[in-house]
């Protein structure tokens, strides 16, 4: 929907995708998706993608580090802003922000404070089409992973879970709508849930395997 919003703003010309990877396992950071979906959902988009390659475990250190060089880059080729999706996390809104002003970049949030359930509610009404491929254990139980976001699926969801899962809730794989030059067609496969530790806390994620056809 960011992306989406962009593209309709006479002020902004959009020529770049960026997005990172865990470049030992070739899938998206957080959502599990598999590098060949990407591509192939960019391809279908139309604009270039550029891919930042981090780490199995990356330390902030690091990812900042890999971030400054590929936002140096940017910088290099003559590029002004760079957009994200959040629409309410001011921390990460306010970090974003600082990072990008340290090597020169502008930040643009297209779709800051609207309103999270009317978001969707546009985005299923424009003809997009999305996937869960990663919920939050905490918060949601397996049945929510690997469903295809429509009004039951938000209907469905418990009060405490934001529509848009701008908490980290649930990530999805979007895969057609009206930017598409045609619809991702992809197999899905089998469920598995990890849990991962972090200050001596045990957090648990569903994930639902996509292979591209």
């Amino acid at each position: 929907m960011g992306l989406y919003t962009l593209l309709q703003d006479s002020n902004f010309q959009v020529d770049r995708l960026v997005t990172s990877v865990n470049k030992s396992l070739e899938r998206v950071t957080m959502h599990g998706l598999h590098k060949q979906l990407l591509v192939e959902q960019t391809k279908s988009i139309g604009i270039p993608l550029s891919v930042i390659e981090l780490p199995e475990k990356t330390d902030m250190e690091t990812y900042n580090r890999l971030m400054l060089e590929s936002t140096s880059q940017l910088i290099n080729e003559g590029y002004t802003h760079a957009a994200f999706g959040d629409i309410f996390l001011e921390d990460l809104r306010a970090y974003r922000e600082k990072q990008l002003e340290s090597v020169g970049l502008n930040a643009v949030f297209p779709l800051w404070k609207k309103d999270t359930r009317e978001l969707m509610s546009q985005f299923i009404a424009n003809g997009f089409k999305a996937i869960t491929v990663c919920v939050d254990a905490q918060k949601l139980d397996e049945s929510f992973v690997g469903r295809e976001i429509d009004e039951n699926f938000l209907n469905d969801l418990p009060s405490n879970v934001d529509p848009c899962g701008e908490n980290g809730e649930f990530h999805t794989f979007c895969f057609d709508g009206p930017i598409f030059d045609y619809p991702i067609k992809f197999d899905v496969g089998e469920k598995v849930c990890k849990t991962y530790e972090h200050d001596h806390e045990s957090f648990g994620f569903w994930f639902q395997n996509l292979e591209l056809q």
